[in-house]
């Protein structure tokens, strides 16, 4: 059986929901079948976003724009998300993941494209909120459709490898990226030549998507009955668990407001660094941009590995508490060592152990509010959470932009640091009886 699908240890929480050998192998027919597309998705989909960090490299001169101004513009996707987030994964909820999923891509990816054409300033920041009302919904969406799948004990493991399409994005992206800004398609600038190319694949994949993802396991025609009749039993077994069953209850707990401020301190970290990481890295000296793409990528060579081992010891051990707090308590002291050095060799190694930190926390977090809530609840719970944690995306890239002209970047990396140092103590805050195993209740 599958490793990231089989329970591989006797330690697990009371209560938590153990999948029998038959459903073990439907979820593994899941698992391979849904996963690599899912994180191919998110690949473009964060490609789309922080892609704008290696534009900037060029971008910025050719229109105009201050570092506050690019800071301020590279941030406002996330009031977008915000604004959009809670109303695009109810209708997520009530027409079904593949149309709605389908959806978003496609406009996602015509906004993406029209990212060429900025002229200045207003320009920019129009285009860039309009992008994060467009995307609004997808990654929520994507973790809520994953509940239709597969159950909270595993979930560690399963959203550890759908999240390492981040650092992967990171890391093919940034040689692909800078790579780009030396090539002119049709007399665009090479920046506008890597916003067409790089958002053309989200419309293509939309389209794919449409005809080829099933909503739930019963309208997936790769499942026979008895395969589709084994997930829907684990699910059921594990939804009962569950404590939040209404829209209302899920977006006013506090339980989930909680996990929405631990969500905005790792987003600070994630984003802060991901849009401002080209320009910081271009900083070292004179480089290149191709040199500079290549950097770009070192602070993720490992984050993948690192991510799953970690989601998976999670798991084995049936605890979240001290595994999201002590990934956020890395990120935050890679941050703050980046800060207190200038010396390149150890700024990379700072930025190594700060993106391990940030990475190995999300699919431990998300392990926590996938677990309390199911059905209406958890569209609006786990939109809410979002939401409210993006708008961390907005901070850290602002208040980087904000700082850098007058301090530099250093007082900017110890505002990430403070970020991930603040949501490590608010993980230690979170009741046992959440932490304890993804289906602890």
């Amino acid at each position: 059986m599958n490793d990231a699908i089989r329970q591989e240890s006797p330690t697990v929480a009371a209560g938590a929901v153990i999948p029998t050998r038959m459903e073990e192998a439907a979820l593994a027919k899941a698992f391979w079948r849904l996963i690599p597309l899912l994180g191919l998705l998110y690949f473009i989909s964060f490609l789309d976003r922080v892609n704008v960090g290696f534009a900037a490299l060029t971008m910025n001169q050719d229109i105009g724009l201050s570092a506050a101004a690019y800071g301020f513009g590279a941030g406002i996707f996330f009031l977008g998300y915000f604004l959009f987030e809670i109303p695009s994964n109810l209708m997520l909820e009530r027409v079904g993941a593949r149309r709605w999923i389908a959806r978003i891509m496609v406009t996602w990816g015509i906004l993406s494209v029209a990212m060429a054409f900025v002229t200045g300033p207003v320009s920019f920041w129009i285009v860039r909120f309009l992008l994060g009302a467009a995307e609004a919904g997808f990654f929520p969406g994507i973790i809520l459709y994953l509940t239709y799948w597969f159950p909270g004990a595993m979930r560690g493991r399963i959203m550890g490898w759908f999240l390492m399409a981040l650092p992967l994005s990171n890391a093919i992206g940034a040689p692909f990226s800078t790579w780009l800004l030396g090539h002119s398609v049709f007399g665009l600038a090479g920046w506008q030549t890597m916003f067409v190319v790089e958002g053309l694949p989200a419309i293509l994949l939309g389209l794919l998507v449409l005809r080829i993802l099933p909503d739930k396991p019963a309208k997936a025609s790769w499942l026979d009955s008895g395969e589709a009749v084994a997930i829907e039993a684990v699910l059921v077994r594990d939804s009962q668990a569950a404590r939040h069953v209404g829209l209302r209850a899920g977006l006013t707990s506090p339980r989930v407001w909680h996990f929405a401020f631990i969500y905005f301190g790792i987003v600070i970290g994630l984003y802060g660094f991901g849009f401002w990481a080209p320009q910081m890295i271009k900083a070292f000296g004179d480089l290149s941009n191709q040199q500079v793409g290549l950097l770009t990528t070192a602070p993720y060579l490992l984050v993948p590995l690192g991510m799953y081992l970690w989601g998976r010891r999670s798991d084995r051990q049936g605890e979240r508490r001290w595994h999201l707090a002590l990934a956020a308590f890395l990120g935050a002291t890679g941050f703050a060592a980046s800060a207190l050095t200038d010396d390149p060799m150890l700024k990379m190694a700072a930025f190594m152990v700060a993106a391990m930190g940030v990475y190995a926390a999300l699919p431990i977090f998300w392990t926590l509010p996938t677990a309390f809530l199911s059905g209406t609840a958890a569209a609006g719970g786990i939109a809410l959470i979002n939401s409210i944690g993006n708008l961390g995306g907005y901070f850290g890239p602002a208040a980087i932009g904000h700082l850098k002209d007058q301090f530099g970047f250093g007082l900017g990396l110890l505002v990430l640091a403070a970020g991930l140092a603040s949501a490590g103590g608010l993980a230690l805050l979170v009741p046992r009886d959440r932490c304890a195993g993804a289906t602890s209740r």
